[in-house]
């Protein structure tokens, strides 16, 4: 069960949209907050002198807070106003002190652990799926920067600075990212792309731009994104028929690679818009959730529609800033006489 995870990006798309009562939000921020994990967990063997706080993914899971699931959640309290300000403020502070000190040594950051990165013990005889490991990945580093950036940090800041480069030298020759925790590449490369954005990194432009590049160039005929799971077995990016969340991921990462403008974008909006139901929601049937690559996949129910939600949100501002653009330099050409 999922329910920190699903209520911090629900609540973020919402909040992104804009157009959401603040009483629900209100409610759901009062939930997350009485759910900060104030105790310490195996985490701490590492870092024995950070003060404990963070989520955890599911109902409860005191042991386990975890890295991905704090920073959503900091990104969803940013649109909500909890019952109690003042608690709301110390919760907040305290997880971004535990974000930051769960920083791993090579800039990156991981799920549950820091420096959890010893390949050995994938060697083994009683390694569970070749899986004891708890590495750094792409796609927690891109969420855990924008959430830092989205509060106040820098690219001057150490954090942010180390982050960034870990995002640059983790990038694949095609200009993707790999994806740990949602399949695959197509989930990597919209989270990379979007803690880049969220840095304002000058020097990532050229690696923003191919990743745009390459997500435009696996887009199905109808507009969409689909990626198998496969796609870990073989290490390289396998089509699949298109998602509803793959094809918002893969919209949410041109946005932030600043082809917001593109006809690629325009194919997946509108494929996102056409295949909505009648209802609001979208159908999805296959796995875009991972829970170890080549051993199990997850169907995470509510992907299928916050994340298309998110992303037509994201396409619609960039297309209005990009329309704002071309006014202003409209009207700073001089006009010309008719002939």
């Amino acid at each position: 069960m999922s329910p920190v995870w699903d209520t911090a990006i629900a609540m973020f798309a919402l909040g992104e949209m804009g157009a959401v009562a603040p009483a629900p939000m209100r409610r759901a921020a009062d939930w997350l907050i009485e759910r900060e994990i104030r105790r310490r967990g195996d985490w701490s063997v590492k870092r024995p002198d950070l003060e404990p706080s963070g989520w955890a993914f599911e109902f409860a899971n005191e042991h386990y807070p975890d890295i991905d699931d704090t920073a959503m959640v900091l990104l969803a309290l940013q649109h909500a106003s909890a019952t109690d300000p003042a608690a709301q403020e110390r919760c907040e502070r305290r997880a971004l002190a535990w974000l930051i000190g769960m920083q791993s040594s090579d800039g990156g950051w991981a799920a549950f652990d820091a420096d959890n990165n010893w390949a050995f013990l994938n060697r083994v005889p009683f390694a569970d799926h070749n899986a004891m490991l708890d590495p750094s990945c792409p796609d927690i580093t891109g969420r855990v920067l924008e959430a830092l950036c989205r509060r106040g940090f820098k690219l001057s800041d150490p954090p942010i600075e180390r982050g960034v480069g870990y995002l640059l030298e983790t990038q694949e020759r095609n200009g993707s990212w790999y994806g740990r925790w949602g399949v695959n590449y197509l989930y990597g490369t919209f989270l990379a792309l979007r803690g880049l954005r969220a840095a304002q990194d000058p020097g990532a432009a050229k690696a923003m731009w191919k990743a745009g590049k390459w997500i435009a160039s696996v887009q199905n005929e109808d507009g969409g994104w689909g990626e198998s799971c496969a796609s870990y077995s073989e290490a390289c990016f396998v089509p699949a028929p298109s998602t509803p969340s793959q094809t918002a991921w893969a919209v949410l990462g041109l946005v932030a690679s600043g082809q917001g403008d593109t006809e690629a974008l325009a194919r997946g909006v509108r494929h996102l818009v056409e295949t909505q139901k009648a209802d609001g929601t979208w159908d999805e049937s296959l796995a875009t959730g991972t829970g170890f690559p080549n051993v199990f996949y997850l169907r995470y129910t509510l992907y299928r529609n916050y994340f298309p939600l998110l992303a037509l949100t994201q396409s619609r501002r960039a297309l209005e800033e990009a329309e704002r653009a071309l006014r202003l330099v409209q009207e700073s050409e001089p006009s010309r006489p008719i002939r």
